[in-house]
């Protein structure tokens, strides 16, 4: 039963790395896009470097996960925040004030999670700390 167990976690493992392989090659692709239509109409405005660092930021949570084998709930946190940004951006024209203001409250919202979420980092490793001090 064990080995059975084995297989299926390494059949997850494999198709979790398998897919955020995909991920980072989509997100390289779709960035190659963008660079390639900036130069072609040669304009850059806030919303594409908006729409750049959300690839950026796409990119660096892949290259975490390779690197530290978890997903940092921040990284997600933070995209969508520059993609709320993003729109704000956009569509700041034909939105009513109404719905810049929800839309600006759910980036406060995510800040206050980000924030949160690395406080707990935090006192997580503050506890990993005291324990190898207790062990020793």
């Amino acid at each position: 039963m064990k080995k059975n167990i084995n297989i299926w976690q390494n059949f997850i493992d494999l198709s979790e790395r398998s897919i955020l392989m995909i991920i980072a090659v989509a997100t390289l692709y779709a960035t190659g896009i963008e660079i390639f239509r900036l130069i072609s109409e040669q304009v850059v405005t806030l919303s594409d470097l908006f729409l750049l660092f959300i690839y950026a930021e796409v990119l660096g949570m892949v290259g975490s996960f390779y690197a530290s084998n978890r997903l940092p709930v921040t990284l997600p946190i933070i995209i969508a925040m520059t993609a709320l940004t993003r729109m704000i951006i956009l569509q700041s024209k034909e939105l009513d004030s109404l719905n810049i203001i929800y839309e600006a409250s759910g980036i406060l919202i995510l800040a206050g999670a980000a924030y949160i979420m690395t406080l707990k980092d935090q006192i997580s490793l503050e506890k990993l700390k005291m324990r190898k001090d207790i062990e020793e």
